[in-house]
This record gives C-alpha cells, sequence and structure tokens, in this order.
C-alpha cells in the first residue's frame, strides 16, 4: 500500500508541475529562513555552554540608581576578598581588569599593536578551563612576567614553533610565554592575551573601593540559595561604597546569561548579544515558516477541484476516507522532505555570508550535530503534517455522486463562505504588513542615527593617542608641527573625544551663598579643542592663553547649565566651579565658568546628552584630534605620519577617524535593518505564493461565471476587477489587523533610544499602498488570464 501511495504521489506531483514548483518553492523559502535564523539563534544561546559547573558562576555588577539609572560592569577589587572571607558559600573568586585598547608588541623585528587583552589572577582558569596547547594551567599566571596568548598570537610570532619560554616586549617591559590557549567562539569573553593581575596593578590599588575597573567573579557551591546569598552581600558591602548621589548595589549575573542579556550595561568588555534582536528574528522565522504552511493549504485546496473526480472513483471503487486522508498526507510529506532537502542545500550556501555578515563561525553538519538532523526530521514531519491536513480532510469529504457529475462541493460545506483559506490569507498579509511596517521604521531611525546634527563636525578628524614618553613630554612642540601641514586645518590635545572614553567626577558650582553639586563628564580638553571639533559657543567665550586664569577655568554644556538650576546660559558665566582633581582628590581645581557650549553628542543617541565640564588638565592628555582638509587626505595622513616618527619612533603610529567611530556605534542596528529587509522580501514574496493560489481557486471555482458574464457582455477590466475586489478587502482587513500591533511593538523598540523618530501616519500609507500593490500584481495575473479566456471551453459542458 505504501508503495502504491508513493507512486500516486510521484505521479501526482509530475502531472500538476505548476502546484509543485509553487509549492516546493514555498516550503523551501519558509524552510530556508527558518533554518538560516535558528542556526544563528542556536549559535547565540551557545555561548558559555561549554564551561563545567557554569551554573555555579556569577558575575558581579552594579546596578546604579540615582541621578543615572545604569547598570556598570566595572566593579571594586575587594569586593571578592570580602565576599570569600564573609560568606562560606563561596567557593572561589576571580578579578579581571581589562588592557588597553591596543597594546604595542615586539618581536624580533615585528612591532605590532594587538588588541583584546586581560589581566586576570590566576583563577582565571580554574573559572574558565580553556583548552591549552602549551603550558599548565596551574601555573601559567603565577609570575607577574608571565603571558599565555592564544593559538592565532602564536602562530602570529612564532610561525609554529613552541612559544613556551619565548619572550615578548610588550610596551617595552619583557614578558616570557607560559602557555598557548586554544580561543572558542562561545566564550563571552574575545581575548588574544593574559597577563597576571599583579602586572597591571599594585596590591595597594587591590586594596581600594575608590576605583570601579574590574569584572569579578565568584562560584558558588553546590545547592546555594544566590537570591539569599545576594542579598546578604549587597547589606554586607553598602557602608564600603560610599557616593553622595548614586547608590551602588551589587547584583550577581548567571555566567550563561552575559552574552545576550548585557546590552544595557556600560564598562563590560564582553562579546554582547542582544536578547530583543534574537527573539525578533525568532518570531520572524515562525512568521515565514506559518505562512509558507499557509501556503500550501490554499494551493493544495485550490488544486482540489482538479482532483475531484479522482477522489470520486477512488470513493465509488471502496476507498475509505482514511485511506484518502493518508494518500494526501502522504503527499504532503513528500513535499515536505523535497523542501527539506532543497532547503538544506540552499542553507549550505547561504551560510558562509550568514557567518560573514554576523562575525560569527556556524557550522551546518547534520551528521556531526545529531540533534540538529532530529529537529529537523520532526520539523518536516511536523510541517507537513499541518500543511496536508486539511486540504485533506477537503479532498476526502468529497460526495462520489455530486463529483463526477461535475459539482465539486465537499461534504458539508455546501454554499458556505471559505472562511479558513479567507483567513489565512489575512494571516499571511497580516504578518507581511507587519514587517513592512517595521523594516521602514527600523530603516528611519538607523538612517537618523546616521544623519542626526551631532552638535559637531565627525567629517575629516583624525585622531590617535599619543605614544612614548618624548611625544608625551613634547605633545605642545608636536602639535605646532602639525599644524605646519599644509593639509591640516586645526590641532587638538585632550582626553575625551566624542565616540571615545571618558571619565566622570563631581563638580559643584557656589550659587547664591550655597553649593550645588553635579555629577558630569570631563572632558580634558586644550585651547583648540571647540574649534577641531567645530563645537558651538552660544554663552561667553573660549579658552584663550591670553588669559593665564583659563587653565583654571570651565565651559559647560547646555544641560548642564539647565540642571544646576541657570534660567540663561548668560547666567551661568562668572559662577566659580570646584572639582576634585583626577590625580589627588585631595586637591580641588577652582575656577570660574567662561563659557558654555551648545549641546553635542559625545555618546551615541542611546543616551541623553548628559553634563559636561570642559577644562584645561593637562595631566591627562592623551590622543591627538587633526582636522584634515577634504582635498588630498592621503598625502596629508602621510606628512602627519612622518611627524609621528620624529617626535615617537619606537611606537607605530594607530589612528582613526571620528565618523568611522560613531558608524560602528550602530553597527547592530544596520545589521538588523539588513536582516529586515531579506527576511520581509521573503515573507512577502511567500505570502504571495499563497494568494496566488488563492486566486487560481477562486478563478477555477468561477469559471463558468465568468464564461456567462463574458457571453453577456462584461468587459476584461470588469472580469478582473470582479475577481481582484474580494482579495483587495482581505488585504485590507490584514493591513487594519497589523496597523497597530507593529506601531505598539516598534514604539517599545524605538523606547531605547533616548532620540529617535516619530512613527508619522505615512509609514502606515506606504505600508497599506505596497501590500495592495503587491496583492493587485499577484492576483491581476490569475484575474487577467480568467477574464481572457474563450467562454465556450467553460459552457460547453453545459
Amino acid at each position: 500500500m505504501f508503495r502504491n501511495y508513493l507512486k500516486t504521489s510521484i505521479r501526482n506531483l509530475i502531472r500538476h508541475k505548476g502546484f509543485s514548483f509553487i509549492n516546493i518553492a514555498g516550503l523551501t523559502l519558509g524552510l530556508t529562513a527558518c533554518l538560516l535564523i535558528g542556526l544563528f539563534v542556536w549559535d547565540e544561546n551557545q555561548f558559555d555552554k561549554f564551561i563545567p559547573a557554569g551554573d555555579r558562576v556569577y558575575r558581579i555588577y552594579y546596578q546604579v540608581t540615582g541621578k543615572e539609572g545604569t547598570n556598570y560592569i566595572a566593579t571594586t577589587p575587594p569586593t571578592f576578598t570580602t565576599i570569600l572571607q564573609q560568606f562560606p558559600e563561596v567557593e572561589q573568586t576571580l578579578r579581571i581588569l581589562n588592557s588597553p585598547s591596543k597594546t604595542l608588541f615586539e618581536v624580533g623585528d615585528k612591532h605590532l599593536y594587538e588588541e583584546e587583552g586581560i589581566f586576570a589572577e590566576p583563577s582565571f582558569f580554574d573559572f574558565f578551563p580553556l583548552t591549552l596547547l602549551y603550558g599548565s594551567a596551574a601555573k601559567a599566571l603565577e609570575s607577574p612576567t608571565s603571558i599565555v596568548i592564544s593559538q592565532s598570537l602564536a602562530q602570529k610570532y612564532f610561525k609554529g614553533q613552541n612559544p613556551l619560554g619565548k619572550e615578548i616586549k610588550i610596551e617595552k617591559t619583557l614578558f616570557q610565554v607560559t602557555g598557548v590557549f586554544q580561543t572558542s567562539p562561545k566564550f563571552h569573553l574575545s581575548i588574544n592575551y593574559i597577563l597576571p593581575l599583579t602586572a597591571g596593578v599594585s596590591e595597594a590599588d587591590l586594596q581600594t573601593w575608590e576605583v570601579y575597573s574590574y569584572n569579578n567573579y565568584i562560584k558558588l557551591k553546590k545547592e546555594t540559595n544566590v537570591a539569599s546569598l545576594e542579598t546578604k552581600f549587597q547589606k554586607h558591602t553598602q557602608p564600603f561604597i560610599k557616593d553622595a548621589h548614586l547608590t551602588y548595589l551589587p547584583q550577581f549575573q548567571p555566567l550563561q546569561a552575559i552574552h545576550l542579556y548585557s546590552s544595557s550595561f556600560q564598562y563590560d568588555m564582553a562579546q554582547r548579544g542582544n536578547s530583543t534582536y534574537v527573539k525578533a528574528l525568532t518570531i520572524i522565522a515562525i512568521f515565514i515558516l506559518l505562512i509558507a504552511c499557509f501556503n500550501f493549504v490554499n494551493l493544495a485546496t485550490a488544486k482540489s477541484l482538479r482532483r475531484a473526480k479522482e477522489v470520486g472513483i477512488r470513493k465509488t471503487i471502496g476507498a475509505s476516507r482514511w485511506q484518502l486522508i493518508s494518500q494526501f498526507i502522504g503527499e504532503a510529506l513528500l513535499l515536505s522532505f523535497i523542501s527539506l532537502i532543497i532547503s538544506g542545500f540552499f542553507t549550505f550556501l547561504a551560510l558562509p555570508w550568514l557567518n560573514d555578515f554576523t562575525h560569527k563561525q556556524i557550522s551546518f553538519n547534520l551528521f556531526a550535530n545529531p540533534v540538529i538532523l532530529l529537529f529537523l526530521l520532526c520539523l518536516t514531519l511536523v510541517v507537513g503534517i499541518l500543511a496536508g491536513f486539511y486540504p485533506a480532510l477537503v479532498l476526502a469529504g468529497f460526495q462520489p455522486v455530486k463529483v463526477l457529475k461535475g459539482v465539486a462541493v465537499p461534504a458539508g460545506m455546501p454554499g458556505k463562505i471559505p472562511w479558513l483559506r479567507h483567513g489565512l490569507v489575512v494571516v499571511q498579509f497580516a504578518l507581511s504588513v507587519l514587517l513592512i511596517i517595521s523594516a521602514i521604521v527600523v530603516i528611519n531611525q538607523v538612517n537618523y542615527l546616521h544623519q542626526k546634527d551631532l552638535g559637531f563636525n565627525k567629517e575629516e578628524i583624525m585622531f590617535f593617542p599619543m605614544r612614548g614618553d618624548n611625544l608625551t613630554k613634547n605633545y605642545e612642540a608636536f602639535k605646532q608641527e602639525l599644524q605646519q601641514v599644509p593639509g591640516v586645518s586645526a590641532v587638538a590635545i585632550g582626553y575625551g573625544f566624542p565616540g571615545d572614553m571618558f571619565g566622570d567626577g563631581m563638580i559643584t558650582v557656589q550659587r547664591n551663598g550655597e553649593q550645588q553639586s553635579l555629577k558630569a563628564t570631563q572632558l580634558m580638553v586644550d585651547y583648540d579643542y571647540l574649534k577641531t571639533l567645530g563645537l558651538q559657543l552660544i554663552a561667553g567665550r573660549n579658552f584663550s592663553k591670553k588669559f593665564k586664569t583659563d587653565k583654571d577655568a570651565y565651559i559647560l554644556n547646555e544641560t548642564a547649565i539647565a540642571q544646576l538650576g541657570f534660567k540663561t546660559p548668560e547666567q551661568a558665566l562668572g559662577h566659580t566651579v570646584e572639582w576634585p582633581t583626577w590625580r589627588n582628590p585631595e586637591l580641588i581645581k577652582k575656577g570660574q565658568i567662561i563659557g558654555v557650549v551648545k549641546d553635542f553628542h559625545y555618546k551615541s543617541l542611546y543616551e541623553k546628552v548628559e553634563p559636561a565640564a570642559l577644562q584645561i588638565y593637562p595631566e591627562a592628555y592623551w590622543k591627538v584630534a587633526v582636522k584634515i582638509k577634504t582635498s588630498a587626505i592621503g598625502t596629508t595622513v602621510s606628512q602627519i605620519e612622518a611627524v609621528w616618527n620624529r617626535f615617537s619612533p619606537d611606537y607605530p603610529i594607530e589612528y582613526n577617524f571620528l565618523d568611522q567611530s560613531f558608524t560602528t556605534m550602530y553597527k547592530a542596528e544596520d545589521n538588523l535593518k539588513s536582516l529586515l529587509w531579506i527576511f520581509t522580501s521573503v515573507t512577502i514574496f511567500v505570502a504571495c505564493l499563497g494568494l496566488f493560489g488563492l486566486a487560481t481557486y477562486a478563478a477555477e471555482r468561477r469559471r463558468k461565471e465568468i464564461g456567462i458574464r463574458k457571453v453577456l457582455g462584461a468587459s476584461m477590466n470588469e472580469i478582473t476587477f470582479l475577481l481582484s475586489k474580494d482579495f483587495i478587502k482581505l488585504v485590507l482587513i490584514a493591513f487594519l489587523i497589523a496597523s497597530p500591533v507593529a506601531w505598539y511593538f516598534m514604539n517599545q523598540w524605538l523606547q531605547d533610544f533616548a532620540y529617535r523618530i516619530t512613527i508619522s501616519w505615512w509609514i502606515f500609507a506606504i505600508a497599506g499602498l505596497t501590500a495592495v500593490c503587491i496583492a493587485l500584481l499577484t492576483v491581476s495575473f490569475q484575474a487577467i488570464k480568467a477574464a481572457v479566456a474563450n467562454p465556450v471551453k467553460a459552457l460547453r459542458t453545459e
């Protein structure tokens, strides 16, 4: 019997080539999209799963409340000493300090900058047992001059040799290689090298509660009540964390939640995913798969009229209803299996693009991962049964007497409106409209992020850190030589350029005999900072060497002035500001407000502009910004490098452009925009296949009616409108359902941005018109085909 069913199914696929192709194409696209998204989501959820006892490892962060509500990963170093000594539930602790963004490595004649380094305690490999290709994990970080490097660094510097015992000069200090580890793409820390914590900080630094720079981990003993321990720890540490304006509440974050649930954390060195985007892609994958299944139902139902006599004959010669249902579900399973094979091939072809797009190393080997293979087989079975069950019931329900007379009506359904088929079309296009609106909103928001006026000029500004004692001591002479380069229009030296690192601190302003305190970002600038970045003064004046007191003066931004209670920028001028210096908080720097600068976005548009204080503070200078004239940028960069080499020949220059830094900030949003375009297009195309199937069904069902109307004089346009209007109604209903849902979810997404677009009416108008036009193009093909058909062929059986 099975052999007979299989032969019949194959013959039907070949006989109805057009329907078979559309069915397979729809299911293949749906399964391919589902597989690609599924592989990405699977990979995102595998981070840190390889770590033994990972369910007992937690990272500590500070939940900061006050004038700024946020989460700080950077915590104080004594935190874990306290935990280990006071709480028996804690089995082990680990402190990690991030290395500077780029560090100079020197091996032989190679002088290269390396990134992604950390300082860590020896317990690092107890927490995270990375595979060591060389060396002993127990002894790798014992010596303050030891270094453990990644396999890629070992190959780069030592070319296949055993690197143990080899020396690497790092920022002019010698370190000895004591281990080589194999990197894991599923580890939340992306690291290239590990230095002992004692090589980066002193024992005194590890005892202070004033520095928030460390990533701290704990491993708990089995069966520990985490919530209870967290509460006890919060109470125990509060007396040590002193801040008059902000509250720092320690929290425990599970290790396996770090990758996906840390997107809002500041000062985080982890590889961060985005749980919201992962969930959104999962929903899109489900949407596409459902639409593909709905297509199958619509197309199979449309084809049912062509198979009505086959059903009637088979029933007449004794076929039972269950046999017919089994036959048609079997055909659906065969189509689903064929689609799975093709989609697997397409997934294999598309996977390199996905890896390149997401910077991942996702593999698609069904035999190496039996879980994925089992999942795909189950998915095929479920899709086949879900897609084929309703058409099987419809076909098996035909009454032999009626179908053999040419009246193809399912049993018990004469004259009824096909609510299910129409409902499926509404759902399909509701999901399509939802994605169209979402795509338009995301595209406009991303464009807004890239195009919004930031309050400064970020174009053609090259910036780089100062390196080497000679350059650091003679930065003014270095600046003067840069200003002589023909292609340079301005140069500034400081700490705290837009898109870069920042420090903050409390400032106190004397006003009406009272002191007002405010936490402000400290931008350490020189006399040409405002000119180089193109900042706009709205009150007062810029720093000037003509006034000796300007070395102690301050320029505040609009937000700082407003939060201090001044009604106008002019009112703030002349008031005294006090600031505890970074080098020595006991030393108070006191000076007057000489200017107010218009607010500018020195951080991403996720965050509101915060109070900022600009001041002259040479002790913190470490970066140079060079404004380059638009002509001959390449030549100018070469001349800047030549000046650099005269002042700091031992260090290669490593520069970036300011606009690149801001572009990198919104990389995740750019990726989301691209993915939405792709999957929205796939969803619309697959939905159109279903609409095409329903249009085909309608044209066949009304074939004789159309023939009679043509004989009575109906024009082609009238018949086309007759067949199209019902579908347009369905699309409009879908639009009405999808619009409020899309508005709600996209409005929630926009709340993550401090600066965002508004969801205007025209976005919905464009989405609705797009859906209607797509539906008309899809339906009109079948409608025109039916309208131009010879009515004689439709009426000759009457």
